[in-house]
């Protein structure tokens, strides 16, 4: 693994995860109550033996740079060991990278400089468990230029998918860019192979690569579109099948574009369910994140001596995180990240609360995704009325979440 350098791409805007990415990069959205999507890439490089790694960022960057600095600055340098963020250079002109292919020409210089034999690209906003070294092992054998990391998915989402043909020996014989309807796979007409977004390149020929879209008339300079349908004739390309790390409920591969605000919901709720799919308590596979320093959660019951009403602080199938109060409230089948406070009479129920929400007394909140920091006035219903919550401007989706941006102060639940 001394020989390859890691490279994860995490400059996305996730514009359909707005209003969550509207003041921070998709890879830095919160995930579980205590993780951000991007600690799934990079724990699988850090569990993968993969030690030296460059984050490049583009997209409202402050908030991902902060969680890297601050929770992934454990490894070594003095054995060269590194999670590195690299900012736009924009060396070769003034605009922002273009494509991901783009993205990595701007970069070359820097990455020269690693004098690695295999260069691993990854996403920085998938949630899944997976061993590289399997991928690079596979590389090799095959004597491979260039290696996709692949997954079946159904042919109705391939517009959302780079999908892969393939021979019976992995090499591919095709790639088409997110068609309408892609080719489904041998004796399997509901499912298609879709690409993960995963590539393992020989690092000088993608050095000539990059340079050459960079001079291809019509290039929109992205691996997807542009580069690897050009070499699939010409060079030794193969797929590589997802194997899953994670040790699940129902056993079947669990990999996760949260990409949309409801599969973004979906997979939190995933963490919830009785026996969760995505198992975040395997010791063999842990995801690693920021930490914060904060007391234990507490839970806080009430009940006056023959006077008054009793309050009971409980939270069932639920996720709460340290620092949080849940005080004479209640809480079902929810996600409450650090610092939550969840006061008397309160409900919450099959919602994901951020860092630093304060729930006010009698309180309702249901099938709710409220952002860091905002405060939920006494006696406000959210989720209930889903004309009224978007009247108050919230973003509902269609299957209806609602989602509260950060900054929303006490004025906004008073709208009508």
């Amino acid at each position: 693994m001394r020989d390859v350098l890691t490279i994860i791409l995490a400059g996305g805007r996730g514009t359909r995860l707005d209003p969550l990415t509207r003041h921070r990069a998709k890879p830095a959205v919160p995930f579980g109550g205590l993780y951000r999507i991007i600690d799934f890439t990079l724990s699988n490089c850090l569990n993968s033996g993969l030690r030296r790694v460059v984050v490049m960022t583009q997209y409202k960057a402050r908030s991902l740079d902060r969680h890297i600095r601050q929770g992934w600055n454990f490894l070594s340098n003095e054995l060269g060991e590194y999670v590195e963020v690299l900012p736009p250079q924009q060396r070769a002109n003034e605009e922002w990278y273009r494509g991901t292919a783009d993205a990595l020409y701007h970069n070359i210089y820097s990455l020269e400089t690693e004098k690695k034999e295999l260069t691993l690209i990854l996403a920085g906003d998938h949630i899944y468990k997976m061993d590289y070294g399997e991928l690079l092992r596979a590389h090799v054998d095959n004597r491979a230029d260039l290696t996709l990391g692949c997954i079946p998915v159904p042919r109705c989402d391939s517009k959302h998918f780079g999908i892969v043909t393939a021979g019976a020996d992995n090499r591919v014989t095709g790639f088409q860019e997110k068609p309408p309807c892609g080719t489904p796979i041998p004796g399997d007409d509901s499912r298609c192979l879709g690409s993960m977004g995963i590539y393992v390149f020989n690092t000088e020929w993608l050095f000539d690569l990059l340079i050459d879209d960079q001079n291809a008339e019509g290039s929109s300079h992205d691996f997807g579109k542009d580069i690897i349908p050009a070499v699939i004739g010409s060079h030794r390309v193969f797929t590589h099948p997802f194997r899953d790390r994670n040790v699940g409920a129902d056993g079947s591969p669990y990999w996760r574009d949260v990409g949309t605000i409801d599969a973004y919901y979906q997979a939190n709720m995933d963490l919830v369910d009785v026996v969760p799919v995505l198992n975040l308590y395997d010791q063999s596979w842990p995801i690693r994140t920021l930490q914060p320093q904060l007391p234990p959660p507490k839970f806080v019951h009430f009940a006056p001596g023959g006077v008054g009403e009793a309050r009971r602080g409980e939270a069932v199938d639920s996720m709460v995180c340290a620092g949080s109060i849940i005080s004479g409230g209640h809480v079902r089948h929810s996600i409450l990240s650090p610092n939550v406070r969840v006061h008397s009479y309160a409900i919450v129920e099959d919602s994901i609360l951020f860092e630093g929400v304060n729930v006010g007394r009698k309180a309702k909140i249901r099938r709710a995704i409220i952002d860091k920091d905002v405060e939920i006035p006494e006696d406000i219903q959210v989720g209930y009325d889903l004309d009224y919550d978007r009247r108050r401007g919230f973003t509902v989706t269609d299957s209806g979440i609602v989602i509260i941006a950060k900054g929303e102060t006490s004025a906004t639940f008073l709208r009508s």
